[in-house]
């Protein structure tokens, strides 16, 4: 499965407990109860899974789904 915004949409939803349409694009993801826990969890995760080459440093910096597209190489 190709790692693309819906699917982190998707995850970033699990890890909050919400559907994935009340989670905002454009939004701090801290601001809506997203932790540095569950960042890292869901980047080691994805190195996993799509081997990103990112670190926590990239995704805390600036922790919107519309950042991480770019960060985590979304096709």
């Amino acid at each position: 499965m190709a790692l693309t915004l819906e699917l982190i949409r998707h995850d970033v939803a699990d890890a909050l407990g919400e559907e994935p349409a009340a989670v905002p694009l454009d939004e701090n993801l801290m601001d809506h109860g997203l932790d540095s826990v569950r960042i890292m969890s869901l980047l080691e995760r994805r190195r996993r899974e799509h081997g990103v080459e990112a670190d926590f440093a990239d995704l805390a910096e600036d922790p919107a789904i519309e950042t991480w597209v770019s960060l985590l190489k979304v096709s």
